[in-house]
């Protein structure tokens, strides 16, 4: 006679470990320190926006929807925004490219690209738009001409923003261990299988992160566009140009208007790259 088949055990669902009362009591010192932190960053950041803000308010809001339906002040904005756009978008695949390039191979010359990505970090942005009105304005040795056209303000751009991804990817490649790959190739993953369970949620968050940094310094970049650009109105003004012609003009609350917008795309933008890393994480 058979014995009756026997029920597997129920393995319990794990619960997560209650916090004790410790771990959200501040000690004194980092009481101290969490009271400076807030305190700096304060001063620094939110003060400052809070004073934008109110600025941008004292006209009422007439004075706010008469500088954002400028027809001079729209072109500005959407030119800077569209560009900024697109130069992000290229980055985030030339920089992981580059990235890439530099942490898993060798090659010679390898440690002056490491410092030639850099310059842009350390070169003052005016220089950075003379250098590239040297080379790609009227008297370009190389022939090409872009000065005065988008095609500067998107070059000028380019060269400005191209270190954020390669700087934030980098780190997260070299500490994703290769085997993990081979791992994965062993187990009968195709490349492309291993490059979007493996490779790209490791990096997700760094290349969301350095996209964030990219964008939010082209929408506010200046000094590389001055020389490069030519400022013309409806044509090659960014919106830094024009918050600069406000306030020359003496007109600061509408500069307020246009700075705080563009405090709203910059959030509108980071808030979306994180969506789109959650996402690529869950897929993976």
């Amino acid at each position: 006679m058979s014995a009756p088949p026997v029920a597997p055990p129920t393995i319990p669902s794990p619960r997560r470990p209650r916090r004790s009362r410790q771990q959200n009591t501040l000690t004194r010192g980092s009481a101290l320190g969490l009271g400076v932190a807030l305190t700096w960053f304060s001063l620094l950041v939110l003060i400052p926006l809070a004073l934008v803000v109110v600025q941008a308010t004292d006209g009422g809001w007439a004075t706010f929807r008469d500088t954002l339906t400028n027809p001079q002040t729209v072109d500005a904005l959407v030119l800077t925004v569209g560009e900024a756009l697109l130069v992000t978008a290229l980055n985030v695949v030339m920089g992981t490219l580059i990235a890439w390039v530099l942490v898993r191979d060798r090659f010679p010359g390898q440690r002056v690209l490491e410092v030639v990505i850099d310059i842009p970090f350390a070169l003052p942005t005016i220089v950075a738009g003379l250098v590239l009105l040297s080379l790609y304005g009227p008297g370009s040795p190389l022939g090409i001409d872009v000065s005065n056209t988008r095609w500067g303000v998107f070059l000028a751009l380019l060269f400005v923003t191209l270190p954020f991804v390669v700087r934030t990817v980098e780190p997260v490649l070299l500490e994703l261990d290769p085997e993990v790959e081979q791992a994965a190739a062993s187990l009968g993953a195709s490349r492309a299988t291993t490059l979007r369970r493996v490779i790209l949620p490791a990096l997700a968050p760094a290349v969301t992160a350095g996209a964030a940094l990219s964008f939010a310094r082209g929408i506010s970049e200046y000094g590389s566009l001055v020389l490069l650009s030519g400022n013309l109105p409806r044509q090659t003004e960014v919106a830094s140009v024009r918050i600069l012609t406000y306030i020359e003009n003496g007109d600061d609350a509408a500069a307020a208007c246009v700075a705080v917008l563009l405090l709203l795309v910059a959030l509108a933008a980071i808030g979306a790259l994180q969506l789109v890393n959650r996402w690529v994480a869950r897929r993976g």
